[in-house]
């Protein structure tokens, strides 16, 4: 294997002879805090030169460092298999009855939402490993196969998501053979008010639930506000509850980064950082706290993005092997599918996963798409390289922007790229801490929102101000501080008025953006131009109600009169300033 300036520092760190010479080349691999060397082992040699040529002082510090490697002998690492963990038909002993075990299954269930059937079983050896567990669920002429799985202490479940109402019916499938072979009817009822369904992708470029609604995404980004405890997340779930925010992008494992170094309140697996995790035994607490908060989200009508992988890690879950990645990637998708407010986020920034290869996200893909009756909307999240979105599992392009200063501009030029919508999860942070990606202001915040809302995406929020306490919204949730959450709700009401509750991109000035419906709706935005009037030129004979909107004081003045052909639109020379024109 040959050693060259893009080769990961985590790679050469497996290896004896190159991690002799990293650890003498970059000394902060012995000082560092864990969390910062899991950052460093995802970085390439030349990326981790081009961060830190200053404090290395030495302008052929990378040319030295590649000398030193090209002597070592750097073979292909021969990982061992884990030996294969199969479910055992032989769990239970021929005397136990098929069926034995105790039911409860109600008899009826809301369409779109949780149905549950709940059985008590075996407990012995390992259930998580040894019992598989699934149901086929059958309506009319239809049947849709489901897995279950072991909840603890003897409970197993099957979680399904009934998407047509009426009679359907069940039966059971496993290799214990007390829960082989049940079966059972419930009838499935009319949505309650709220419940729309899952999300699809509608037109292409935009989203709808399943009855047809339109949904706009205005999110937010919470990475480990699952992991703080009952007070500070029930804080969260109170400033959601009054914010604009409709999608939460979260973490299923905790995270380990700056101004979040405290532990999680439950851990993933059975056993301790100190001692080492079972990753054959899943800690049960662990995900029922999980999927509550994704419930109480769903109860707010918010969708939880929901991030399975990431590199911010000092636990080991980003390094895990792959029999252990599949396997927690079957258990999560058996518990949470059934939940219509899930998306499914392969990774935050999975190009920083030095221990991933592009197979093994096309692996991942295959195991939640495939265990995911419903459908839920998928994605891969970006740090330096977009992913490949045109792959056809891609539902919609989950984007952070690679420009510190050109974001969500560019959100027409993808869409016309990859023909999918495009959801610019991270354009940069409302804040004040010392990094550029978390210290702009709440005009850029909102200036970014309008732009990429005229040029047909949608563009996520986050906040990172510093506090006393170190919570920060970004990460543990809390409360809202900044100034653009407000103006968003603005942007979003403007959003949802505007015919079919979407803005697509119309051919534009070279200056100024514009979206809308030729010659029946048009939406200008100036951004951080400031004009004291504007020209605007519109097929003779179609008239306009024209209005001036103050993006940032979150006014809207109705012009007196209407308007047609070209005409002259006055403007108070200050930012943030937009016109709407409708056709009368």
């Amino acid at each position: 294997m040959e050693i060259t300036r893009d080769t990961r520092i985590g790679i050469l760190l497996r290896h004896e002879e190159a991690r002799a010479i990293l650890l003498r080349r970059i000394p902060s691999l012995l000082t560092s805090a864990p969390h910062m060397v899991s950052l460093l082992k995802s970085l390439s040699l030349a990326k981790f030169y081009q961060f830190n040529h200053e404090e290395l002082s030495q302008t052929n510090w990378l040319e030295e460092t590649m000398l030193e490697l090209s002597r070592v002998s750097l073979q292909p690492e021969a990982r061992q298999a884990e030996p294969a963990i199969a479910p055992s038909i032989e769990y239970e002993a021929v005397s136990v009855p098929r069926g034995s075990a105790a039911v409860h299954a109600p008899t009826e269930g809301e369409q779109w939402s949780v149905y549950e059937i709940e059985l008590r079983g075996p407990s012995h050896g390992n259930p998580f490993t040894d019992v598989s567990l699934e149901a086929e669920f059958c309506w009319q002429d239809r049947s849709v196969r489901v897995a279950g799985f072991y909840d603890g202490e003897g409970v197993y479940r099957i979680r399904f998501m009934p998407d047509a109402k009426g009679a359907w019916t069940f039966r059971t499938y496993s290799t214990a053979r007390s829960l082989d072979g049940i079966e059972g009817a419930f009838r499935s009822v009319e949505p309650s008010s709220g419940n729309h369904g899952p999300l699809r992708v509608k037109d292409t470029y935009h989203f709808a639930y399943e009855d047809g609604t339109s949904y706009i995404p205005v999110g937010t980004t919470c990475y480990a506000w699952t992991h703080q405890g009952g007070e500070l997340e029930e804080q969260t779930l109170e400033t959601l509850q009054a914010s604009p925010f409709n999608k939460m992008r979260m973490c299923v494992f905790p995270k380990s980064y700056l101004f979040n170094l405290n532990e999680p309140i439950h851990n993933p697996f059975e056993g301790s950082l100190d001692e080492g995790w079972n990753y054959t035994r899943f800690n049960p607490v662990f995900f029922r706290h999980l999927e509550n908060r994704i419930a109480d989200l769903g109860k707010r009508g918010i969708e939880a993005d929901l991030i399975l992988f990431h590199p911010y890690d000092r636990w080991g879950y980003s390094e895990m092997s792959p029999e252990t990645d599949d396997r927690y990637l079957r258990y999560v998708v058996a518990r949470l599918s059934a939940y219509r407010n899930v998306w499914w986020s392969l990774a935050n920034e999975y190009d920083l996963m030095w221990s991933k290869e592009d197979k093994d996200w096309e692996r991942f893909a295959a195991i939640v798409t495939e265990n995911d009756p419903v459908g839920h909307l998928i994605s891969n999240h970006n740090c330096f390289s977009f992913y490949d979105f045109s792959k056809p599992w891609v539902t919609h392009c989950s984007i952070q922007r690679v420009d510190v200063y050109k974001t969500s501009e560019a959100a027409n030029e993808w869409r016309e790229k990859w023909h999918k919508p495009v959801v610019i999860d991270e354009c940069g942070y409302e804040g004040d801490i010392d990094q550029g990606w978390g210290n702009i202001t709440g005009e850029e915040m909102t200036r970014r929102f309008w732009e990429g809302a005229i040029r047909g995406g949608y563009v996520g929020h986050g906040e990172t101000y510093l506090n006393p306490e170190e919570i920060l919204w970004w990460s543990k949730g809390g409360k809202l501080t900044g100034t653009s959450p407000a103006r968003i709700a603005f942007l979003r009401r403007i959003m949802e008025e505007s015919p079919g509750g979407v803005l697509n991109p119309l051919p534009s000035d070279w200056d100024t953006p514009c979206a809308g419906i030729r010659d029946e709706y048009y939406l200008y935005y100036f951004g951080f131009n400031q004009p004291k009037f504007r020209m605007i030129s519109r097929r003779p004979g179609t008239r306009y109600q024209v209005e001036r909107i103050d993006t940032w004081n979150m006014t809207i003045e109705k012009l007196p009169g209407s308007y047609e052909g070209t005409f002259r639109i006055e403007l108070p020379g200050r930012q943030f300033m937009a016109i709407r024109l409708t056709r009368i």
